[in-house]
């Protein structure tokens, strides 16, 4: 059977490969998208991770995540709740710097939070409260624009003496910059606005009862405590994740018609060929297979093509202008386990009705076939 599947496949070289081809078009869409949502994914949800907090409190159903808007009056509320220990209010932008760093990230703190948030100095001091051309780099930042304490930053249109060097341990915060959260809202014109507000909770407290509390007392923000809850605070991504599974549900669907129509041109072409194997014994279950072989051949080959092709596709879409350095695809086994069932899934169902019509012709009405 396995050499028969073979020889009857490149048989039809042209039929075979226009199977494979619209498999591997199909599956290459479902796992680059797959790819690029989830390293959009991880990027944004590395924001959370900077501070070693419990949650994180975020405006609800903000755009995205660095479009969250909280006041300062919001920020002593939360302080104020019952079982916070401490709730560190946070002002995060992005700058294009230069096409290396189109989304340079800028976090606006207090220095008496620096400690709490999770800064260590690694070299030099912190900034002042109230210094306006101070800045703290990212040991990575700084290690990538070749500078040192004392040396100058440029950006947000003005210079920054850098005055220390720190670290988070999180690759996202050590690829920025810090400054004094008064100087940050002076130069985005945001006065007493906050982005994000991580909080911790006092010891012995339960963090679920104290995060509902603050759910409960301010409707119109809400908290964040895993991965999977981000998609509260950043419709982006929802709209990603749906976006992929969308793609996946289409792909299947228009992969399978144009699967369907070719097997079905095929069978036309093949019909004599079936009556002569249900003349000499073979079994209509043994033509299904036969079919669903050839098919299944096809579609694991599509497959493993088109997860190469998303490689390539990948590769592309991260040295475009607009996505340079932004966009960081991320593939996991479970992208590429949806691009496999969807190159099979396709193929087997477009195949069905073809093989279960191959079926059921009866041997003399297939021999005399034109």
């Amino acid at each position: 059977m396995g050499r028969f599947v073979l020889v009857n496949l490149w048989a039809k070289k042209g039929r075979s490969f226009g199977i494979t081809l619209a498999v591997a078009l199909a599956v290459m869409t479902v796992v680059t998208l797959a790819a690029v949502s989830n390293g959009l994914k991880n990027s944004a949800t590395q924001v959370l991770e900077i501070s070693k907090s419990d949650f994180t409190v975020a405006q609800k159903a903000a755009p995205d995540i660095l479009n969250s808007t909280i006041d300062s009056h919001q920020l002593a509320e939360i302080r104020a709740t019952r079982g916070v220990a401490s709730a560190i209010g946070v002002l995060l932008e992005t700058q294009d710097l230069n096409a290396a760093n189109p989304l340079f990230i800028e976090i606006g703190i207090q220095p008496g939070d620096l400690r709490r948030f999770g800064v260590t100095m690694v070299a030099g001091r912190p900034y002042a409260a109230d210094a306006s051309h101070e800045v703290m780099l990212g040991w990575r930042a700084a290690q990538n624009w070749g500078l040192r304490v004392g040396d100058i930053f440029h950006a947000n249109g003005t210079w920054n003496r850098v005055v220390g060097i720190y670290s988070t341990g999180i690759s996202y915060g050590d690829l920025g910059a810090m400054f004094p959260l008064p100087a940050l809202q002076a130069y985005n014109r945001v006065p007493g606005a906050l982005t994000l507000i991580f909080v911790k909770v006092t010891p012995g407290d339960s963090v679920a009862k104290v995060a509902a509390a603050v759910d409960y007392n301010h409707p119109e923000l809400t908290t964040i405590r895993t991965a999977s809850q981000f998609g509260r605070a950043d419709r982006n991504l929802v709209f990603l994740g749906a976006a992929a599974t969308g793609s996946t549900v289409l792909a299947i669907l228009i992969g399978a018609i144009i699967v369907g129509n070719t097997m079905l041109l095929s069978l036309f072409e093949r019909t004599r060929e079936f009556g002569v194997l249900r003349a000499v014994g073979w079994s209509r279950s043994r033509l299904v297979a036969l079919v669903g072989s050839e098919i299944l051949v096809l579609a694991v080959a599509g497959s493993m093509l088109g997860i190469g092709f998303s490689f390539a596709a990948a590769a592309v879409l991260e040295i475009l202008p607009p996505l340079r350095g932004v966009l960081h695809s991320d593939f996991t086994t479970v992208g590429f386990l949806r691009g496999l069932y969807t190159g099979i899934g396709m193929a087997v169902i477009g195949a069905l009705y073809p093989a279960l019509r191959a079926a059921h012709l009866t041997p003399l009405r297939a021999l005399t076939h034109e």
